[in-house]
């Protein structure tokens, strides 16, 4: 039997506006996904944690404070350093074009800014973990 896909959503760092963080996790609840929201000012040890405690096939952060060149690095390294460097990790937010190809380097899967629309997101999600026939 299939489970429904688990995705934490998280706020890292000091950055308290988390309404859009909010829509998404609706968005993703509606769409059948299993959501496991964290709240805000989370560390990237609390992230991981939870994201490890959880069984999470997805990590979302979101980040309108301009500090994901800074966090992101920060979360995937906890995230490796409890052992789901293979979940991938997507990133919601203001974040400058220039900065996307970094990210992607990163190990940042996805980047959605303000006003994607929120099925853009599901199947986002349902492609990256598509199992190969």
């Amino acid at each position: 039997m299939d489970r429904k896909i688990r995705i934490l959503v998280a706020k890292p760092g000091l950055d308290g506006h988390d309404r859009g963080a909010k829509v998404v996790a609706r968005a993703l609840r509606d769409a059948g996904f299993e959501v496991i929201y964290t709240g805000i000012r989370q560390t990237p040890d609390m992230i991981a944690e939870a994201a490890l405690q959880e069984d999470v096939d997805v990590v979302g952060l979101s980040i309108l404070s301009g500090a994901h060149m800074a966090l992101v690095p920060k979360v995937r390294e906890a995230l490796t350093t409890a052992g789901l460097e293979d979940v991938p990790l997507l990133l919601g937010g203001i974040v400058p074009d220039e900065d996307i190809p970094v990210l992607h380097q990163m190990g940042v899967r996805g980047v959605f800014g303000p006003g994607t629309p929120t099925g853009v997101i599901v199947d986002f999600i349902h492609n990256e973990l598509r199992e190969p026939l």
